[in-house]
């Protein structure tokens, strides 16, 4: 039978002190005061019984975090957020951590993250919005280093993995749902139209293409914000404010308009309570429909009719695409290493709620049936 071990217990008990104290002394805790004589007693016995202490596994030296950055341009429109979710549980399961970059559209706070890249090396990147148009080059650079995904707007030349949205026909679809319903003059509340922001100009134009083809361009009002707010730091209420201040602005100009549409929900959530101030009712006096189908679409009082494009999948699709170029940076397979360009895309979808419905007859209130 072989002999019993020694535990700090044993010690503790022959010294007359606590097992804490055996343990911090034997471990040269020097952050805490004992006396020398606790010291030399502690010592003394564990000596005396012949204490081994326990050999320490050696740190691997090298070992680095699974880390993965994201690029986001807004954190406070739930967009960016429900993106982020997506991307997160796919990392988790994989044993990836992710470190966001909250560029907030300023140019130099992304030139400042792009640059700290060479050094962090990360796993993969993945922007949840198109890099802005002076870095694409160092973007691309990075990509041929580290694994790159784009969750973009359709059309723009990159040549990086991407999961694509047609901005154009989420554009096209609410347009085409208020022209069914019979709306004839109708409203576009949008953010900043930049070319730094294409993505929303997209969706405009493709709004306008369709009442274009039905010989209604004339009668679409478009509404954009000023491009200075792209400079400001983004607020929880910023695209929010937008929707609802241009909305009292367009009630000042003309009450000769069906239909307000917001470039998303948050601005859509800004028109409808400005409707409501104004006390014109939804959808009986103007319809109103947002996009991007975030939560809070479901929670209002009147429920939003707005665009699904799948955001959360999205996110998982990205984060998929980098583990994907993961595994094939890793195995062998031939002398050269494989190229290949994920493209994803989902089909968006109508989701009609309580706040579209056909149109007021003759420019007055409509009035139910009773």
């Amino acid at each position: 039978m072989g002999k019993k071990k020694v535990t700090s217990t044993d010690i503790a008990r022959a010294a007359g002190v606590s097992q804490s104290t055996v343990s911090m002394v034997l471990n040269k805790k020097y952050n805490v005061s004992f006396s020398k004589e606790t010291i030399e007693k502690v010592e003394h016995a564990a000596e005396e019984l012949g204490y081994v202490p326990q050999k320490r596994k050696p740190r691997r030296e090298g070992r680095k975090e699974k880390l993965l950055v994201v690029f986001c341009s807004n954190l406070t429109n739930p967009y960016y957020v429900m993106l982020l979710q997506g991307i997160e549980s796919s990392a988790k399961e994989q044993g990836f951590g992710l470190f966001v970059c909250n560029t907030q559209r300023d140019l130099k706070m992304e030139e400042r993250y792009l640059k700290m890249m060479w050094g962090l090396k990360p796993l993969g990147i993945i922007y949840t919005c198109n890099p802005s148009r002076c870095f694409m080059g160092l973007v691309e650079e990075l990509s041929r280093e580290i694994p790159v995904a784009i969750i973009n707007n359709q059309n723009e030349k990159l040549d990086v993995d991407a999961v694509e949205l047609d901005n154009s026909k989420l554009g096209r679809i609410m347009a085409s749902h208020l022209l069914e319903l019979g709306h004839r003059k109708v409203a576009y509340i949008a953010p900043p139209l930049t070319t730094r922001q294409k993505q929303r100009s997209k969706r405009v134009e493709g709004f306008l293409k369709e009442f274009a083809e039905a010989g209604l361009r004339d009668n679409v009002i478009i509404k954009a914000a000023k491009e200075e707010i792209d400079s400001d730091i983004a607020h929880i209420d910023s695209e929010y404010k937008i929707g609802y201040e241009l909305t009292r602005e367009l009630l000042s100009e003309t009450r000769d308009i069906t239909a307000i549409v917001g470039l998303n929900d948050m601005i859509a959530f800004g028109i409808l309570d400005a409707l409501h101030e104004a006390k014109l009712k939804v959808p009986g006096d103007i319809s109103v429909m947002g996009c991007d189908n975030t939560l809070f679409a479901r929670m209002h009082k009147v429920a939003l009719t707005t665009i699904e494009h799948f955001v959360i999948f999205k996110g998982r699709d990205a984060c998929d695409i980098i583990m994907k170029k993961i595994m094939s940076r890793n195995m062998k397979y031939s002398d050269i290493e494989p190229i290949s360009t994920y493209h994803v895309e989902y089909e968006p979808k109508l989701i009609v709620r309580g706040t579209t419905s056909y149109p007021r007859q003759s420019g007055k209130k409509r009035t139910s049936k009773k």
